[in-house]
């Protein structure tokens, strides 16, 4: 394993083990939750917009260290950023802040809450939803 390659699995490790934007907001503008029943992660995403602006997002989720990692690190990414923005936000973004290669399973588990959240900003915003959502097939949305 690289130098690298070992840094960012701790980086992973400790958005595990302390997930930023973890919690709930009380009075959400906009929420929704997914699962990926291949393995049982589950996540589910509350927004509060001021204007078309992300002011809080939090999540609250169960699974493995790759679904849940990758949210924390997307709630950090998301923050203070537009609705559209974030809508039209590529899974490579994504996954480069990830920074390790996945097999096609983990890439399930690595894009959930980029999938969920994008559902919330449908919900609330009425940003469009991707047509293609490549690896995001099988989870389900809601």
């Amino acid at each position: 394993m690289s130098e690298l390659d070992s840094l960012y699995r701790e980086v992973i490790l400790d958005h595990y083990k302390n997930p930023r934007g973890h919690g709930v907001i009380s009075e959400p503008d906009a929420q929704a939750e997914g699962q990926n029943p291949l393995c049982g992660d589950e996540v589910s995403i509350a927004v509060e917009f001021e204007g078309d602006t992300i002011a809080d997002v939090r999540f609250q989720g169960r699974g493995c260290a790759i679904s849940q990692a990758a949210t924390s690190m997307l709630m950090d990414m998301v923050k203070g950023r537009t609705a559209q923005e974030v809508a039209t936000m590529s899974r490579d973004e994504l996954l480069e802040e990830v920074g390790i290669p996945l097999t096609p399973v983990r890439l399930k588990c690595a894009l959930l809450g980029l999938g969920v959240l994008k559902v919330a900003l449908h919900k609330g915003k009425g940003t469009p939803l991707p047509e293609e959502w490549g690896a995001l097939d099988e989870l389900e949305l809601k």
